[in-house]
C-alpha cells in the first residue's frame, strides 16, 4: 500500500485529502507545519508528499527545497496543493523541486488522478525501461536504472521528471513534440493551464545539456508548436 505524507496546516482540507486518499486504499501521514513535515519525510520515507506552501515555522518552498538536497529524501516525488495559483507561484513550486503543482481549491478526482500519475511516472522501473524504446541516438545515452543521461561521454545525473521529459523526446528526435503529448506522456495528465510546467523543466534540462542555456543547440523551442530535440548523427566533441 503506497504511503503518502500530507503537510498542510488547513485542518479542514487535510482531512478532506487525508479521508479521500485513504478510501482510494493509501496509508496516510500528517503533519501541520514545515518542520514536523521535513522530520516526518525522512522518518517514514512516504512514496508521495502532498505539500501546501504556506506553512508555519519553515513555508513549502524551503520544506521542498531541503527534501531535495536530503539524500535520504530527494527522489520522493512531491506534488505542491496551495491556494497559490498564478504562474509564478507554479514557476517558484517547480524550481523548488516540486513535481506537480495543483491550485485550491481542487476536485478531488482530479487530486487522486494526479497522485496515480505521480506514483506510476515515479516507480522505481523508469518507464524508458518498460518498454523496447529508444536509449541511445548520437552522443545521448539514457540509462534508466540510474536516471542519468550519457551526453557527450559525461554522465549527467537527471530528476525523474527531467530523465522521462527527455525520453519523450528522444523518442521523436528532429520531430517537433507538442506540449499536450509531453504532458499526456510525461504526467499523465492533460490540462489546459500548465504549459509553464514544461517549461520550468526544459530550462533545467537545457542548464544539464546545453553549452549556453539561453541559446539553445539542442533542445530547440518551436514557437506555437513544441520542443524538438536535434541530435547530431555521431558523437562528436561538444562546442565549449
Amino acid at each position: 500500500m503506497p504511503r503518502i505524507l500530507v503537510i498542510d496546516d488547513d485542518p479542514t482540507i487535510a482531512e478532506l485529502v487525508s479521508i479521500n486518499l485513504e478510501m482510494a486504499g493509501y496509508d496516510v501521514n500528517y503533519a501541520e507545519d514545515g518542520v514536523k513535515g521535513q522530520a516526518l519525510a525522512v522518518q517514514i520515507q512516504p512514496d508521495l508528499i502532498i505539500l501546501d506552501l504556506m506553512l508555519p515555522k519553515v513555508d513549502g518552498y524551503t520544506v521542498c527545497q531541503r527534501l531535495r538536497r536530503d539524500e535520504r529524501t530527494a527522489d520522493i516525488p512531491v506534488m505542491i496543493l496551495s491556494a497559490l495559483g498564478c504562474t509564478q507561484d507554479k514557476v517558484d513550486g517547480f524550481n523548488a523541486g516540486a513535481d506537480d503543482y495543483l491550485s485550491k481549491p481542487f476536485e478531488i478526482e482530479e487530486m487522486l488522478a494526479r497522485v496515480r500519475a505521480l506514483l506510476r511516472r515515479t516507480d522505481r522501473i523508469p518507464q524508458a525501461a518498460k518498454h523496447a524504446e529508444i536509449l541511445n541516438y548520437g552522443p545521448l545515452t539514457l540509462v534508466p536504472e540510474r536516471f542519468e543521461a550519457i551526453w557527450f561521454g559525461r554522465s549527467i545525473k537527471l530528476t525523474h521528471l527531467e530523465f522521462e521529459l527527455l525520453h519523450c523526446l528522444l523518442q521523436r528526435h528532429g520531430q517537433t513534440v507538442a506540449p499536450s503529448s509531453i504532458l499526456r506522456e510525461v504526467w499523465g495528465y492533460d490540462p489546459n493551464d500548465d504549459i509553464e510546467t514544461i517549461r520550468v523543466h526544459i530550462r533545467h534540462l537545457r542548464t544539464k545539456l546545453e553549452p549556453d542555456p539561453r541559446h539553445p543547440s539542442y533542445i530547440k523551442t518551436v514557437y506555437g508548436a513544441g520542443y524538438c530535440l536535434e541530435l547530431p548523427n555521431e558523437t562528436q566533441e561538444q562546442n565549449s
